[in-house]
């Protein structure tokens, strides 16, 4: 630890059980304690964090103490002393305390401040006061103490399982701001970026990786960011290194039979293992390219996890963030059959009849397909599918391959389809191998290739093999320097050589998105570096509902409070919380400003849209007193795991209860859509 105290000094993070301050305090005049703590690995309660030491009676009463999921903390009192003995922690309940509940009390930091006065004790929790004691009925001539004290404050352990790191310790006259404390010098954690992963399938909380031999393993790529404990990035010079756990013990999983790396870092088409080859964090933002080896069915199918964590810093856990559960599978290489549920649609517009979807009573039914229907309730705020119902095609995790997603749409009768992804799409984003389809693509590859264009081949590869960050960067710089026939070019070559025309939307819109982006951070911010999250919302709203097309409904507290979540910021927004916010929201404001959505948006009753929601506020509204709503009662979102340049960004997302009363998440494909509009426009002349 001590090579990196220029960056991260050893006294920045302390240890509990090395913790400790001594301090002189009048308590006539009262103090200010105040530290962040971060607790871990406590499974026995109560447990003791702090504890007061007073020499001359040579007692040791708690200070703090944590219970599950309450945080108690005691006053400096002799009554205390006699209530509980050194090493008791047995708390009895007649013992004076103040407590405040806390939702997440392990593997997070949390600020408290402890004032004490001679009239009362309060508790502050991130900046808020949580609760007060007045000391009145506790004074007692013969026990309190006289005159000023002096008392070490001690962290230990609880018991052996308690373990955790104070942050920015200080003893504070009593006159100070704790509140100024709190904002003053934050923690640091690391954290996987879930808006970056990009070519991972999720599926019910797991990740499946396709890996194995050179052959046949792909590349998924994610960035890891540096982040104070109110999610503004931090710039560090500090190095990021993966490595490749055994997700139920944590243990490294080990080489190949080949003496291969499990895990591989991929650079310039040169794989690394990833333990020699750590990525710099730039401005608080580590990008990984990353490759496993080791498949799964080679380790008597354990699942594996991926740590992150700085270099040279090991046992500081805040700076360590680990995936979910990995399945690492080989590539199926034949088409899976389709087992989701649909049927003939007849999809009823909520305003005015029309056929928003573009499928009616002659559209076809595929074979393998099973019958999948519910009922329309139009007076619920849940509308459920039945006079409007939706189709779920399900497609498998190389749906961007164009000849296997034949397999999987649905023709309607102008030729042309409306197609929805797998439940697992939500952290998904599968793309080809570099070995896969070439012939299904050769003449078309060739068409191209005879045909000039301003955007260099190189560029074009770099899209399609880079990840989200890299993509954005290229398309920032594309958009400031080419016209917008030669970005509606660069899109449609990217898409023929990806084999996934779902880029071709995101790449079109980048011109309006930076552009539009840049005068509306001009107008919130007006030169200043940060501005206040509270007076930015209101221009928010205007440039959505412009984008959007949309006067008649505005966006609520919860959406704003969404927004903010995606941005990653607290009181104060800066240009980079902005940025993060705009790729997520403008793309769901294009999607919003087309005719057929705008419509189903302005509607309130019923409500075909929710507003701004996360997956899980929408499994929690299909939930019934009983139970899961009736089969088919349906949410329709927009999923927050989405930001541009990502292919999927600003989609519409269902979340239904199916007939075997379990909740399914399907993404409607808006390119297909739009493509099916223009169609149909062209086929009405």
């Amino acid at each position: 630890m001590g090579e990196n105290n220029q960056i991260i000094g050893e006294d920045d993070y302390i240890l509990l059980k090395d913790f400790k301050v001594e301090t002189e305090v009048d308590e006539e005049k009262g103090f200010i304690l105040c530290f962040w703590v971060y607790i871990f690995n406590s499974n026995a309660f109560p447990s003791t964090i702090l504890k007061q030491v007073y020499a001359e009676t040579n007692s040791s009463p708690p200070l703090l103490v944590l219970d599950e999921k309450t945080l108690m903390i005691f006053p400096l009192t002799c009554l205390l002393n006699e209530a509980l003995g050194s090493g008791n922690t047995d708390l009895p309940s007649e013992v004076p305390k103040v407590s405040a509940e806390i939702e997440h009390p392990q593997n997070n930091w949390i600020h408290v401040g402890y004032e004490v006065s001679s009239d009362f004790v309060r508790l502050y929790i991130n900046g808020e006061i949580a609760g007060e004691l007045h000391l009145s009925s506790l004074s007692n001539d013969n026990s309190m103490p006289n005159g000023s004290r002096k008392r070490t404050l001690i962290g230990i352990t609880g018991d052996s399982n308690l373990q955790g790191f104070i942050h920015d310790a200080k003893v504070l006259l009593s006159t100070l701001s704790i509140k100024e404390q709190y904002v003053k010098d934050p923690p640091l954690r690391l954290s996987i970026d879930e808006s970056s992963i990009s070519d991972i399938e999720e599926d019910n909380g797991f990740w499946n990786i396709v890996g194995g031999k050179a052959s046949c393993r792909r590349i998924f790529s994610l960035d890891v960011l540096l982040l104070n404990t109110f999610g503004q990035p931090v710039n560090k010079e500090l190095e990021v290194v993966a490595s490749l756990l055994y997700a139920h013990n944590w243990l490294p999983v080990e080489k190949t039979n080949d003496e291969e790396p499990p895990l591989l870092a991929s650079c310039d088409g040169i794989e690394f293992a990833s333990c020699d080859r750590p990525c710099k964090l730039s401005k608080g933002r580590a990008s990984f390219k990353l490759k496993i080896s080791k498949l799964s069915s080679k380790c008597d199918n354990r699942q594996f996890c991926i740590k992150f964590g700085v270099s040279k810093l090991e046992g500081y856990r805040f700076l360590e963030d680990f995936s979910p559960s990995i399945r690492c599978i080989s590539r199926n290489r034949t088409p899976r059959t389709s087992t989701i549920v649909w049927k003939k649609i007849s999809a009823v517009h909520p305003v005015n009849g029309s056929q928003p979807f573009g499928l009616d009573d002659s559209s076809c039914e595929p074979k393998h397909n099973i019958v999948h229907e519910a009922k329309l309730s139009p007076t619920s705020k849940r509308v459920r599918l039945g006079e409007a119902k939706i189709s779920a095609v399900d497609q498998h995790s190389e749906e961007c391959n164009s000849l296997a997603s034949k397999q999987n749409q649905v023709e309607n009768g102008f030729g042309s389809r409306l197609e929805a992804r797998p439940e697992n799409f939500e952290e998904m984003n599968t793309s080809l191998s570099d070995s896969e389809s070439t012939g299904a693509r050769d003449s078309a590859l060739k068409s191209v290739s005879s045909r000039g264009h301003s955007v260099p081949d190189v560029t074009i590869f770099r899209y399609c093999l880079g990840g989200l960050t890299d993509r954005s960067l290229l398309l920032k710089e594309i958009a400031t320097t080419v016209s917008d026939e030669e970005i509606s070019g660069f899109a449609e070559q990217v898409s023929l050589y990806s084999g996934c025309s779902h880029h071709r939307h995101q790449i079109k819109m980048a011109k309006r998105l930076i552009d539009e982006g840049t005068v509306a951070w001009n107008l919130i911010s007006q030169n200043n570096i940060q501005v206040q999250w509270e007076s930015a919302v209101f221009e928010i709203e205007e440039q959505f509902m412009k984008i959007a097309s949309c006067s008649s409904r505005s966006l609520t507290q919860q959406d704003f409070e969404l927004l903010r979540k995606i941005a990653g910021c607290q009181e104060y927004m800066a240009q980079e919380n902005f940025e993060k916010m705009w790729c997520w929201l403008y793309p769901v404001a294009y999607t919003l400003s087309s005719d057929w959505v705008n419509e189903m948006w302005n509607s309130t009753s019923p409500k075909w849209i929710e507003g701004f929601i996360t997956k899980e506020e929408a499994e929690l509204s299909l939930q019934g007193s009983r139970g899961l709503q009736e089969p088919g009662t349906f949410i329709l979102r927009f999923p927050t795991s989405r930001s541009w340049p990502h292919p999927d960004a600003g989609s519409l997302v269902v979340t239904y209860v199916g007939t075997d009363y379990c909740l399914h998440h399907k993404l409607l494909s808006i390119d297909n859509v739009y493509r099916f509009l223009e169609y149909g426009k062209r086929m009405s002349k």
